[in-house]
């Protein structure tokens, strides 16, 4: 197997949206220190701290294009860290001596985080129009099968009748809180990082200090940090933890579909594909690719926001290690989950829905599904612990001699006494007991608010 499989020729189309990788490679990392170098220079240069040919030098010269990749590697591996080996190349771009103005007053941990900001925010915007898109044909299915009757489960075993709309809408309802949820962390994590060596802005004083700071937000459309936050890193873990809370919601509704899909039951199958699912022994295989992606993404997701939690103990105000977690943790949280999103549009978009195979197995028992029903139909006239006894009397006999349910609530006189076969026959029917699920998908579509 690969060393990493999001980086894999083979496997990368799985696991992580081209768009999603492309925001995470090398080229577009640098082009990001560049522009955040770039902003730097231009804002200083407005504020009378560097002069403005010096901007103008370093914002024509910051361009990835030049980089020399090779030896920028070369280097990182001596200094430990890019952007030092950045400055230089960068300095030695801006021809007649500006770029010595380049990276003034600011520290490595400034760049790298305010870069790695700004990529976030365009990664939560990818994430976002998944969402989008897949609450949309969320609301289709509910909508189109608010009434359409499925066997319900408990324990895997049946419980009783819901819908499927029913169903999709309890799995919109996660969906449409992670939506929620991320223009909430938003202003949390879009902050500028600017601060320093050791986070006082010591290097230009309090008032070039401060100003420059805002200056840099403004130009970035970054929020101000209310304090330096070089070691404090809950914006970057709420991000990778709001990422595994979306990626399990995804993976859940994976599971269910697998779990529907059995060959036994098969109420519901991912859209056809020619070969796709195939297996290279058996021809009949229709496998559930795309939903086996939507749980794997799930399990991976929520190791990479536990190394998150782990590297936030950072110690003083520069961490000796557990910055470098992020390196690994927040780009991976960020592909892994493109992956299992991109999954799930591909499944919940052209969803093949069986009604007549949800039917059957609503059948499958004979009427047992709904035994609660006969119960609460038999207790106003029986009192409902004497009918609880006499419907589980029935239900034993159903199961043992193969009899079908209505058969064996009518052979027991006690029954017939006070209900006849046609009313018997309605109350074991599963469609007539959804209870409130087809009002509440509805009522639930009508009041969502995203």
């Amino acid at each position: 197997m690969p060393s990493i499989v999001i980086g894999s020729q083979l496997w990368s189309d799985m696991f992580g949206s081209a768009a999603m990788q492309a925001l995470f490679t090398d080229h577009a990392m640098v082009r990001r220190y560049l522009d955040v170098e770039a902003a730097l220079a231009r804002v200083q240069a407005g504020l009378g701290i560097i002069p403005a040919e010096a901007a103008v030098a370093i914002a024509a010269a910051a361009t990835v294009d030049k980089i020399d990749w090779p030896r920028l590697a070369e280097r990182t591996r001596i200094v430990g860290y890019p952007i030092l080996p950045l400055i230089e190349q960068l300095a030695e771009w801006a021809p007649d001596g500006p770029g010595q103005y380049c990276h003034w007053g600011a520290t490595t941990q400034d760049i790298m985080d305010t870069a790695d900001v700004l990529q976030m925010r365009d990664a939560l915007d990818l994430v976002s129009a998944d969402l989008d898109a897949i609450a949309a044909a969320l609301a289709k299915l509910a909508q189109t099968h608010a009434d359409t009757p499925m066997a319900g489960r408990t324990h895997l075993q049946h419980a009783l009748p819901v819908s499927f709309g029913y169903k999709a809408a309890a799995w919109l309802s996660a969906i449409d809180r992670h939506r929620q949820r991320l223009s909430e962390l938003r202003p949390r994590l879009e902050v500028v990082s600017f601060a320093g060596a050791a986070g006082t802005l010591a290097s230009l004083g309090e008032k070039d200090g401060l100003a420059t700071q805002a200056a840099l937000a403004k130009e970035l459309k970054l929020a101000i940090p209310d304090m330096t936050w070089h070691t404090i890193r809950d914006g970057f873990a709420e991000v990778t933890g709001w990422l595994a809370l979306v990626a399990a919601s995804i993976g859940k509704i994976g599971y269910d579909i697998m779990l529907m899909m059995q060959t036994e039951t098969g109420e519901v199958l991912e859209p056809f594909q020619p070969g796709r699912g195939g297996s290279s022994t058996m021809p009949q295989k229709r496998n559930p690719i795309s939903s086996e992606m939507m749980l794997a993404a799930a399990k991976i997701v929520r190791e990479q926001h536990s190394a998150m939690l782990d590297a936030m103990v950072q110690d003083h105000e520069r961490a000796s290690g557990q910055w470098h977690v992020e390196w690994l943790a927040i780009p991976t949280a960020f592909i892994v989950t493109s992956g299992g999103l991109q999954a799930a549009r591909e499944v919940l978009e052209g969803l093949e829905v069986r009604p007549g195979a949800m039917r059957q197995v609503l059948d499958t028992t004979g009427g047992l599904i709904v035994a609660e029903a006969v119960m609460m139909g038999l207790a106003p006239h029986l009192g409902r612990q004497a009918a609880h006894d006499i419907v589980y009397e029935c239900c034993r006999i159903a199961m043992t001699s193969g009899t079908a349910f209505l058969d064996a609530l009518v052979a027991d006189a006690r029954i017939t006494a006070v209900v006849d076969r046609n009313a018997l026959a309605k109350l074991v029917d599963p469609a007539n007991y959804l209870g409130a699920a087809p009002k509440m998908t509805r009522q639930f579509l009508k009041n969502r608010k995203l």
